[in-house]
Order: structure tokens, then sequence, then C-alpha cells
């Protein structure tokens, strides 16, 4: 793994997880419960926001901070494709200091979420140069 590296991966948001996030999180807007003119239900914000961490699930990272912009509604049935692009690697005392920018783009190519964040992958540098980058399945 290297700076400029990508980690990309897809995911179709479901009622089902609309409704279970929505007895997690209890957002319970109606915009979250009640199809709006056009049959849809917007799925809440920080569910799409859980894309970016599946990549720091896969590098064993710790996020410190996370930033988020949310552009457009994500609708139940869309599917969203993360990419999260490595801008720093650095050594750290605890791991290896990462940054990435996230990028979030719905089926048709629109920009849904933007963002950043920061944090330690659990590892030495050398470890994480050494390493490929995660090759994430879709669902």
């Amino acid at each position: 793994m290297k700076l400029g590296d990508v980690i990309e991966w897809s995911r179709r948001f479901t009622m089902e997880d609309a409704r279970n996030f929505t007895s997690i999180s209890k957002d319970e807007g109606q915009h979250h419960l009640t199809p709006d003119d056009q049959g849809r239900i917007i799925i809440q914000g920080l569910l799409t926001a859980t894309l970016p961490t599946r990549v720091g699930g896969a590098l064993d990272f710790l996020a410190r901070n996370m930033s988020f912009d949310f552009l457009k509604p994500v609708y139940v049935d869309d599917t969203v494709t993360c990419t999260v692009t490595i801008v720093e690697l650095r050594e750290s005392r605890h791991g290896t200091r990462m940054k990435a920018d996230i990028s979030c783009k719905n089926q048709a190519g629109v920009d849904v979420l933007a963002g950043s964040t920061s944090g330690v992958i659990l590892k030495p540098l050398e470890d994480v140069l050494a390493s490929p980058v995660p090759k994430l399945s879709s669902f």
C-alpha cells in the first residue's frame, strides 16, 4: 500500500437496511419511514457514511476524525460506490498514521457523499507499505 492507492467497494441499500438502522439509531424522521411522492424512502445519512468504515475495518484502522458532506439523498435500492484514496501514510507511536479522502457516488455517478478521515492503522509503517491494497467484495 502507498500514497494515492484507492480502495473501492459498492453496496446496494435495501428497505431492511433502512429499517434496521432506524431501529438502532432511532433516526425516525418521516423521510426515512414514509415514501415520498415518487415512492422513495431516503436512507439515513449516517447509514450511507458506514461505507468508508468498511474500508477502515479492512485496514485495522482506528479513526480519530471523520468529516462528511452529505451532497444528495440516497434512496432504498440505490447502489453506492465508495472510493477511499490514501493521501498520507507516516510512522507514529501507535502504528501508521493515515489520512484519506472519501467519495461516494450512486449508480448514476452522482456524488452523494464526500469527506475525509484520519487516524491510525495498527501496524508499523513498513508492514503497511508491504501490504497489498485490500480488495473488498460488494454487496
